[in-house]
């Protein structure tokens, strides 16, 4: 650990090496800093990958309030990463409330980094049940991800508990495909999904094969996941902010999880945790109490005048392939260019195909002016897509 001190309370980084060693370290260390005894812990990964560096940055350099229990560094997946401002009361909320809402405490499986916040709720639910997590060998990227362990560590689990578990939807893929993983998943009374956006095709998948599947929506800034297939957890609140004449406009969160903002960005935490709550870059519509997230507000862009929601033709893509990712670049003539990257299945067809379906599912401005085919979408360590890693190849 490398300690600051100064401040209210000093800021300590704990540099996570990947697996078990590393979770280990993070869950022996969070409870003094929840209990606001010694530093602050400021989370981040170990190593010489641009992203670790990234992060380490953002989560020193400043003194923080006593009841900041973690400075947590943001996925960067847009933009470089920030270091979010944990307080252990918005930490608590958000377990409490997550066990409210699944039907209590119980024993979880740790398949995700504990450098991200939703690995790092895992913990604090195990901390808030008193049951130490199992931990896969994978987690931080510590080995692939192998559904076999998976299922392994499942029956481990204390069977007089209820058994949860949190991935990111590539996880979830792997594990359809796998009878042992599927039998494992089926054992969860509750499947959190989170790390990146759910394709709907993968979610009916899991709910068909009578898996315990839960879409969550959260982030850094609000403690882990606020709203579980769509519906807030008890004391959250959302609002949209300059809805359209559909409904449609920026998604405004409110609740005990939200953090208290970035490290050392004074100007940037006024401008979106106005008053406690935070103003997301997402955009979104509530139906009838039900948020529904249609992507960043940087999602939808222009193609030759006509919007576009980048996000929805990933979801096109990624049903008929094993993996996708779309990103659009600035473009002189049309607005934006769409280029698409897929990780083809035996099933999936050729370019030309997949660029018929988006159009008559989606519309000729959405069809993808390029495309890529790769054996795996890189990925960060919190399941996103690597953005800038899959720019470089454009």
């Amino acid at each position: 650990m490398t300690q600051q001190v100064h401040g209210s309370r000093s800021v300590s980084l704990l540099e996570v090496v990947p697996g078990p060693t590393g979770v280990a370290a993070v869950l022996a260390a969070l409870p003094d800093a929840l209990a606001g005894l010694g530093p602050a812990l400021g989370i981040a990964g170990a190593g010489d990958a641009g992203h670790a560096v990234r992060a380490r940055a953002a989560v020193l350099g400043h003194d923080v309030d006593r009841d900041v229990a973690v400075v947590m560094a943001t996925s960067g997946s847009t933009g470089r990463p920030r270091g979010v401002l944990l307080t252990a009361a918005s930490l608590l909320a958000s377990a409490h409330a997550a066990h409210q809402r699944l039907g209590g405490p119980g024993a979880w499986t740790l398949a995700l980094p504990v450098t991200g916040v939703g690995g790092l709720q895992v913990l604090v639910r195990s901390l808030v049940a008193h049951v130490d997590p199992i931990v896969l060998s994978s987690v931080g990227g510590a080995s692939s991800f192998s559904p076999a362990e998976f299922a392994e560590a499942t029956w481990r689990l204390d069977p007089s508990l209820p058994a949860y578990t949190s991935i990111v939807p590539a996880q979830a893929a792997r594990l359809l495909d796998d009878a042992d993983g599927l039998a494992a998943l089926r054992a969860y009374e509750a499947v959190l999904l989170g790390g990146a956006r759910t394709p709907p095709a993968l979610h009916e998948r899991l709910l068909a094969a009578q898996v315990a599947a839960v879409t969550t929506y959260g982030m850094t800034e609000t403690s882990g996941g606020m709203f579980y297939d769509g519906v807030g957890l008890p004391g959250v609140s959302a609002r949209i902010v300059d809805a359209d004449a559909d409904g449609l406009g920026r998604i405004s969160l409110a609740g005990p999880t939200i953090a208290r903002g970035y490290l050392g960005d004074d100007g940037l935490t006024a401008a979106v945790f106005p008053d406690g709550t935070h103003l997301t870059g997402d955009l979104g519509r509530l139906r009838d109490g039900v948020l529904e997230v249609l992507g960043r507000l940087d999602d939808v862009v222009q193609v030759g005048g006509v919007n576009v929601a980048v996000s929805a033709v990933t979801d096109v893509l990624a049903a008929a392939c094993a993996d996708a990712c779309v990103l659009a670049v600035p473009d002189d003539a049309w607005g934006s260019r769409l280029t698409a990257f897929v990780v083809a299945l035996p099933s999936t067809p050729d370019d030309d195909t997949l660029a018929a379906l988006v159009s008559e599912q989606l519309g000729r401005a959405a069809v993808p002016r390029a495309w890529t085919r790769l054996d795996a979408i890189p990925h960060l360590p919190n399941g996103k897509p690597d953005r800038e890693a899959l720019r470089h190849l454009t």
